[in-house]
């Protein structure tokens, strides 16, 4: 069986685009998928430091593009995606929140839900009252929720999750392995990540 492993955080409009299709496409070629949530801004400040450079000096017909190209993927996915207040945001409890919910075996949903929060509803995911009530319409018990994302478990399993991202060759989310090394990233190669889990391990 082919294994792909997702590295994401859910404060990426493309990451919600490929989250929205890559189970699909794991159901779809029999192939493993193995959650793995990240903090993307430890990315950037580690092996992507351009992304801030962008972000302060845009390129103005780039950014026009850019912002076309997200309002298109978004249409032809159907999904809400608009431009929240609070860009960038502190993903750091939702993404701890992401490994309570996969222990549960409620991963998906919750993700999707945090994902239409800040995408969709504009909602501050940094928030204590934003994540509340998406912990408990996944069926997380809220108390427990928030005690175990302080917990120095998940802060550790956050950073060791980023730190091999980084290592692997990774600077952004999201980044996809299938069968360990072979890499892509991005919305726009998921065509060719279903090629790949679709295709035989290569011989040796």
């Amino acid at each position: 069986m082919a294994r792909l492993e997702f590295f994401f955080d859910c404060s990426s409009p493309w990451t919600y685009l490929a989250f929205h299709r890559i189970e699909d496409i794991c159901r779809e070629t029999k192939a493993e998928l193995d959650w793995r949530p990240i903090l993307v801004g430890g990315v950037f400040n580690a092996v992507n430091a351009s992304v801030y450079e962008q972000r302060a000096k845009p390129v103005p017909a780039k950014a026009r593009y850019y912002a076309k190209d997200l309002r298109d993927w978004a249409r032809f996915y159907g999904l809400r995606i608009g431009q929240p207040p609070v860009f960038p945001v502190n993903s750091v409890k939702a993404m701890r929140g992401a490994f309570f919910a996969l222990e549960r075996g409620v991963l998906p949903r919750y993700a999707r839900a945090v994902f239409e929060a800040y995408w969709g509803d504009l909602l501050d995911i940094s928030q204590d009252e934003v994540l509340r009530p998406i912990a408990a319409w996944v069926g997380l018990p809220t108390d427990a929720f928030f005690e175990r994302i302080a917990a120095p478990e998940y802060k550790a399993r956050l950073r060791e999750n980023t730190e091999e991202l980084i290592v692997r060759g990774g600077f952004g989310s999201p980044t996809m392995f299938v069968n360990g090394s072979d890499m892509y990233f991005g919305n726009d190669r998921l065509e060719l990540v279903r090629q790949a889990l679709s295709s035989p391990p290569a011989p040796g």
